[in-house]
Formats: structure tokens, sequence, C-alpha cells
């Protein structure tokens, strides 16, 4: 059995103050300058009603599985995810851990000029020197043993990991990581669903890798099945010490 929360050692950084911010399903770690958990609350608070909101106009958008096709005016934050489910395949639900895990870093940058945000292993990061970012992949021998050198100096980056063997997001997949590397944490979210959903045996790992590289905005992917690793991308990926767990 996976120790609890033992994916939320994905990035750490002992120059920043972190914290745990938790509304209804969505629980972040954050990390960040000062401590802004009264700010991180009220940023969830709108963008979960926002998206809400929408829900109550739609109630098909919570359950599809496919892309969303609706073309009426939609917020921001749920036009995000229904171009990142549209450009993976995907329902737009399978990106909003990351659609809302990059809204509320990108408003609390204004406050801090460091983030890093973690919501059910997709993480948005924005930090001024290159970070080690772990690999969950639950069962496998290679959990939290590899991990990927990200640069977010410049520009954030997101790092979103779908599992297929750990959690309660709906997953069709075997694998036990699909990571994904991408500018836009909502496209990185549901590009690793779609990727995920293709693995049931490594026969498939160079497949779905070759699916994922299609996907425009999608600028790394780690594939991670028991003992077996796929990658592609212009990646760094370095082997980290210690014990899985």
């Amino acid at each position: 059995m996976v120790k609890s929360k033992t994916y939320r050692n994905l990035v750490k950084s002992d120059e920043l103050t972190s914290f745990q911010v938790t509304v209804k399903e969505t629980d972040l770690i954050v990390s960040a300058r000062k401590n802004l958990k009264a700010q991180a609350i009220d940023s969830i608070l709108n963008h979960r009603g926002v998206i809400e909101s929408y829900i109550d106009t739609y109630p098909d958008f919570i359950t599809t599985l496919t892309p969303w096709t609706v073309s009426t005016p939609m917020p921001a934050i749920v036009r995000d995810m229904v171009n990142a489910g549209c450009s993976a395949g995907v329902g737009p639900m399978a990106a909003v851990a990351g659609a809302i895990a990059e809204a509320v870093g990108c408003d609390l940058l204004k406050l801090s000029s460091e983030i890093v945000i973690e919501n059910g292993g997709d993480v948005f990061i924005k930090i001024d020197r290159p970070t080690t970012v772990a690999i969950f992949a639950n069962r496998s021998p290679m959990s939290l043993r590899l991990g990927l050198r990200i640069n977010s100096m410049q520009d954030p980056v997101a790092v979103c990991t779908s599992t297929g063997t750990f959690g309660h997001s709906v997953s069709f997949g075997r694998a036990d990581a699909a990571c994904v590397v991408s500018r836009s944490c909502a496209l990185a979210d549901a590009a690793a669903t779609a990727i995920c959903n293709r693995v049931q045996t490594k026969a498939d790992i160079q497949a779905a890798i070759a699916f994922g590289q299609k996907i425009e905005g999608v600028q790394g992917i780690v594939l991670i099945l028991n003992e077996d690793v796929g990658l592609w991308g212009d990646l760094e990926l370095i082997p980290l010490k210690g014990k899985k767990g």
C-alpha cells in the first residue's frame, strides 16, 4: 500500500513557505515567498464558482468523456478546460485539476514572485531557479526514483501526471504514470489522461507516446509501466536518491 500523500513530496524548496489549502474537492499544496493561504482560498472559491456555475447551466459538462462541443461563450477557465480536452481527445473535466492549479498559481503570482501549486499530482511551477519534480508512479519500482529537471525562470511550467493504478480520477489505462510537461497546466492534465488511457501493457508505450507527440503544446512525456520507462521530448531525467515512499 502506498503511504498516504506520498505523492505530495513532488517538489521541495527550502526557500519557500508551504501550506495546504482545501476547498471542497480541491486540495492544494502551495509554496510561495510567504503564507498566502487566505488569498489561495479566495482564488479557489472564485474559480470553482465559475466552473460550478457553468455546470449548473450545462450538467453534461461534468460527465462527458469526449470533447465538449458546445460553442456558446464561456468563462476563461472553462474555455481552457474545453480547449485542452479537445486537443487531447478527452472530456473537459480531465483538465480540471490542472486548470485550477494554473488559475490559482497565476492569481498568487501577483503577490509572490515564486509559486508552486500541486493539485493531485498536477504541478504548476514558477520559481527563480531550476528545480526537480519527482515522478510518482504508485506500484512501479521506479516511483519517486526518477525526477524531471524543470526550468521555469522565464515562464511557468506545468508537470501533470495521470495514473491508472492510483487515485479517484477516471482512467481507462494501466500506466503507473503518464507524465506530461507543457506551458499549459490544463493541457498537460488532459494530455496525461489521454496518454494513460492508451496503455494496457508495455507493448502500448511507444504508440501512446507517439499519440502524445501529436498534441500541440506538449513538450515532453514520461510514461512508466512497472519497470518500463518511455521518454519523449527535450527532457532532463535524473535519478533520485532515497527510498521509495
